[in-house]
């Protein structure tokens, strides 16, 4: 004899936790806030491309998400949910910068303005791509570097390593499927990262904005 089958989902953590909050626990929402912090930010920071603007965008995300906590229906996760608000804001604010900015002169170096942290920024991918290559194994560093780097065109890469043009693409593609994997954990520690103070700043804005205390 087979039993029936349990039908009853434990609620995930942040189901757990929206409960709480809207019986009255609404300090929790702090734990949201720090939970999501790094996702909205790298969201923010792809779309806006400006560090300012995605965390005014990430604030107000917060915020609509809190006011319509009630609301939210679970015909999704939380986080999926959350991310859907936090892409709208962004677009929204996208829009309105566009319109803002058309008639805004900028200097042509405006997006390469070199400030000490990009400069830094900048010198670390460097060091970083170069010990990559570096430690492609030869036949795939060469092939890189005639091609992506020097601008050599298939048939001239193939010429002078004297193999043939197929095995120049094949030993191309390897060479950045490779550089991908070596540099895969930098990009997550690096790009878009969303340090603790300003996961402080953000999360103590949101609450006084909400009035949690």
């Amino acid at each position: 004899m087979t039993g029936q089958p349990n039908t009853t989902l434990k609620p995930s953590p942040d189901e757990e936790l929206i409960a709480r909050i809207l019986k009255g626990e609404k300090r929790l929402f702090e734990l949201i806030i720090r939970k999501y912090n790094q996702r909205l930010y790298r969201i923010g920071m792809s779309i806006l491309d400006n560090e300012a603007e995605a965390e005014d965008a990430m604030q107000t995300a917060y915020i609509k998400a809190y006011e319509h906590l009630s609301g939210f229906e679970q015909r999704s996760s939380f986080a999926t949910w959350l991310t859907r608000i936090m892409l709208n804001q962004c677009y929204e604010q996208k829009r309105k910068n566009r319109h803002v900015f058309t008639n805004i002169e900028q200097p042509d170096n405006f997006i390469n303005m070199k400030t000490p942290e990009n400069e830094l920024a900048g010198r670390e991918l460097n060091n970083m791509l170069q010990l990559a290559i570096a430690q492609l194994p030869e036949k795939y560093r060469l092939v890189f570097v005639l091609r992506e780097i020097e601008d050599l065109s298939v048939r001239d890469t193939s010429l002078s390593l004297d193999i043939e043009e197929t095995n120049v693409k094949v030993r191309l593609n390897r060479a950045k499927a490779m550089l991908r994997e070596n540099l895969n954990s930098y990009m997550k520690d690096h790009v878009y990262n969303f340090h603790l103070t300003k996961c402080d700043r953000i999360t103590n804005h949101v609450l006084g904005h909400l009035g949690i205390v």
